[in-house]
């Protein structure tokens, strides 16, 4: 499948910022599971590009002159392959796989948490990670802009509502209070006649020696619809956007994504 993808994001501040330093985490790499054809982002400066420690493509913006807004633009598009059962055609990655069992701040089971995790069927075989993701949306409910990315797995879970960064998160406590290794995906999905889920987030979870992707928010295996931009062990490690600045006073962000499926070329 033939993703064309567009994501722009502009920040406005009250004040004119004298410093700012961005960690882009925009930009997805070519695996076995997609391969990159076009892929450009634009900013008001020179972007030092790299890797992080999960192994994501990572780049540096730092402005140093005044300004009060910062335009970032995306444009790519990307060709995926399906992912029979949710495996994917890779191994383990630079992180040792205990990485991936230990709670963050988000993703921290309280005695709520802990409670349903014991309750579930199973969380090592691909029907078991289908099942939860089920249970998980039917206690969470979706709706947007009653959450924010400092909120909790346990946060969510109270609530019985969110977006799908919260059912990501609520997956990965689940699996994580079970000694299951799991991972927080960002990046892009075919949303359909739902415009505004193009940017999206999901899990991998390691069962039988490979990492089975899980769409939690659709209960479903994040197949070739799906765009992977990076993982990480939470949203903070895996952040679309993320940095400091000194100045600036209050700020604004608005985003802007649309994912198109292109017809394949032949």
């Amino acid at each position: 499948m033939q993703l064309a993808i567009r994501h722009d994001t502009v920040y406005r501040y009250e004040a004119p910022v004298h410093y700012s330093i961005q960690q882009l985490r925009l930009s997805p790499l070519t695996t076995p599971a997609q391969i990159v054809t076009q892929w450009l982002v634009d900013a008001p400066g020179k972007l030092d590009a790299g890797r992080d420690a999960y192994g994501n493509a990572l780049m540096t913006l730092v402005l140093t002159r005044p300004h009060k807004e910062i335009r970032l633009r995306v444009r790519g598009e990307v060709e995926t392959v399906p992912l029979p059962d949710g495996r994917l055609p890779e191994g383990e990655g630079p992180i040792p796989m205990q990485h991936f069992t230990s709670p963050t701040r988000l993703t921290e089971a309280d005695a709520a948490l802990a409670d349903f995790a014991q309750s579930l069927r199973s969380l090592d075989d691909a029907a078991g990670l289908l099942d939860t993701a089920a249970r998980v949306t039917e206690r969470i409910r979706y709706e947007a802009g009653v959450t924010d990315v400092t909120h909790s797995a346990a946060d969510a879970f109270a609530l019985g509502r969110g977006v799908c960064q919260d059912h990501a998160h609520v997956m990965l406590a689940l699996c994580r209070a079970r000694g299951v290794p799991a991972r927080y995906v960002s990046g892009y999905i075919d949303p359909g006649d739902v415009p505004e889920m193009a940017s999206h987030a999901w899990v991998d979870v390691w069962i039988d020696n490979g990492w089975v992707t899980v769409d939690v928010t659709h209960a479903c295996f994040a197949s070739e619809k799906y765009c992977r931009i990076a993982v990480g062990r939470d949203y903070e490690a895996a952040a679309p956007v993320r940095g400091r600045r000194v100045g600036g006073m209050g700020e604004t962000m608005d985003v802007s994504v649309e994912v198109n499926v292109q017809a394949s070329q032949q």
